[in-house]
Parts: structure tokens; sequence; C-alpha cells
């Protein structure tokens, strides 16, 4: 295969990258399709077993187009970080270039897409300690409670992190006492310059209105496939202190289900979209950073568009 990158003898790779309901897994699973690539799945949702609706998981006709790499691996009870997530999916993406197979990298976990391009900042190790400490924390007092301690520690880490991002937000102030600096200070001093990859980013270039109206589709139809009933049964199995029910739509359906408001469900419809906007948005600010190629829309469903695309961004078929 061969995808456009610098020199210096860095492995190559595709990275489909994009806000929430942007079309990324339909794009990849196309690609892969068409040039003979594998997906490798950079969702922090879609690593998860039984989270499958609100996760947005490439449909079983997309899974069929091409093979899937890091999608239900673990339980919700386990933690996904980062750095484990990146070497996961090096390892993957070295043995998919190997077979002479195009490695696509898909998702909208950013931190672990920068940890698979970039490294890591140099940080602590996690201390069981400490998170268990934070878990009880977040038990008795609430996950704003604890974003608020990591407020006055590290500032622009409390602000690049939602409150109900328990994991980081843990992760973050476990840093910090394990170390005594922010880890944004760390990051900053990392900064993420040194490539590991020469990578091809690309997104699916929709106007914004276009946008609006698919999010809304989109969170439309997971409720109308049942996302309501999905959130109880993962609530009775005992899941609704994962790091994965935190996640946009899984978290405002518990909300709703705990406050006996899930018969509302145009209010539950205008809850996840709005909470859907705001997590757009955070991806659009790390979007703009990146030097990253538009594709038209239409190459999600009209092939001759896609290959003109593939062409236009010199991803083509084949071994180097």
């Amino acid at each position: 295969m061969t995808v456009p990158g610098g020199a210096g003898g860095l492995p190559r790779l595709l990275v489909i990258v994009g806000p929430t309901a942007s079309g990324k897994s339909t794009l990849a699973a196309r690609l892969g399709a068409l040039l003979g690539g594998e997906v490798v799945s950079a969702d922090s949702v879609q690593v998860y077993r039984h989270f499958d609706i609100g996760a947005g998981k490439p449909s079983v006709a997309e899974r069929a187009l091409c093979p899937h790499h890091l999608i239900d691996v673990l339980e919700p009870t386990e933690e996904m970080e980062a750095s484990v997530w990146a070497k996961s999916a090096a390892r993957i993406s070295a043995d998919i270039a190997e077979r002479g197979r195009l490695p696509i990298v898909c998702g909208g976990t950013y931190l672990w897409v920068r940890a698979l391009l970039f490294g890591l900042a140099q940080a602590p190790g996690g201390d069981e300690t400490i998170r268990a400490r934070h878990r009880e924390l977040e038990a008795t007092q609430g996950r704003d409670h604890l974003h608020q301690l990591l407020a006055q520690v590290d500032e622009a880490s409390a602000a690049r992190l939602h409150p109900n991002d328990f994991v980081r937000v843990s992760r973050a102030l476990e840093v910090f006492e394990l170390s005594g600096r922010p880890l944004s200070e760390l990051q900053q001093e990392h900064g993420f310059k040194k490539a590991h990859y020469a990578a091809q980013l690309a997104t699916v270039d929709w106007a914004r209105p276009d946008y609006e109206a698919r999010v809304r589709a989109r969170i439309s139809a997971m409720l109308d496939a049942g996302l309501i009933e999905e959130v109880r049964g993962l609530l009775e199995r005992g899941f609704e202190h994962t790091r994965a029910m935190g996640s946009v739509g899984y978290r405002q359906v518990f909300e709703a289900l705990r406050a006996g408001n899930e018969d509302d469900r145009e209010a539950l419809l205008e809850a996840i979209v709005r909470a859907t906007r705001v997590f757009a948005r955070r991806q659009r600010t790390w979007l703009r950073e990146q030097p990253i190629s538009g594709v038209d829309p239409r190459a999600l469903e009209d092939e001759t568009v896609l290959l003109a695309e593939a062409r236009r961004l010199g991803i083509t078929a084949g071994a180097d």
C-alpha cells in the first residue's frame, strides 16, 4: 500500500478523524474495502463490549467490508489507557502493513491518536491506592468534586477535560499527586512534536448545517434502535460507574433514567444533541491544529468519488 508521508523512513499511516457523527467509520470501512485495508479503531467507548448502540460502532455491513481491530476487546469494568491503546494500535498497524495491507486508524479519541502518532509525555505510572481514593471521592462527592480538585492544581487540564471523564480527570490528579507537577505542564514540554509515523490525516468535510442535521438524525436513530433499553440493561449489570457510562449519549440516558424522565423522548434527544455539540467543539479544537485533508462527503456513498478522493490524497492500493 502507499500513503503519502514524509522522509526519514517513518512507517506510513492513514488516519481518519473528525467530530462525532461525521461518517468516519463509513469512510474508513469503504477505503479499506477499496484499497485492501484494515481499520484500527481509536474510540474509547468502542473498545468496550456491551456498549453498542450509543458507541456508534461500525455496522455489521461496514465490518463486513474489511477487518476491524480494537473493537469489543474489554469488559466495561476494565480500563484502557492511552499508552496501552497506542502500543496495541502500533503493533496491529505494523502487522497489517507487513501483510501488504493498508492500516487505517479511525476514531475521535484524539489523545489516543496523538499517543500513537507522537508518543506520550513522560509521567509517573499508575498508583492503585490513589485511584481507589479517587473512586471513593467520586462515589461519595461526585465527579464534579473531583474535577474541582483538579482545577485547583492543573487549571489547563481541568479546562480540557469534562467532569464526567472520570478516568482522565483521575489520571491528571494522580500525576500531580505523584510528581508535584501538572500533567498539562508535562504535556507542553513534550509538545507532541516528534512524529513516529508519516501520517496522512483525513476528515469528512461537511458544511455546518449538514453536519448538524446528521447529528440529530444519528441520535434519533439510536433512540429508535433501543438506546434507553440498552442503558437500562447496562445499569442492571452493574456498569453504572464505568468510564463508558460517562460518555456522551450514555450519560444523558442514565441521568434521564435516574430522574424517571426517560419517556420524554424530545427532551432526551435535545440533551444528547447539546452534549454532542459540546463534545464536537472540543474535537474541532484539536482538528484545527492538525495538517488535515477534507474528503468530499459524497465519497461515503459514491465509489467513483471515493476513488477520486483517495487518488487526490495520494492513497493507493498495493505494496510500496
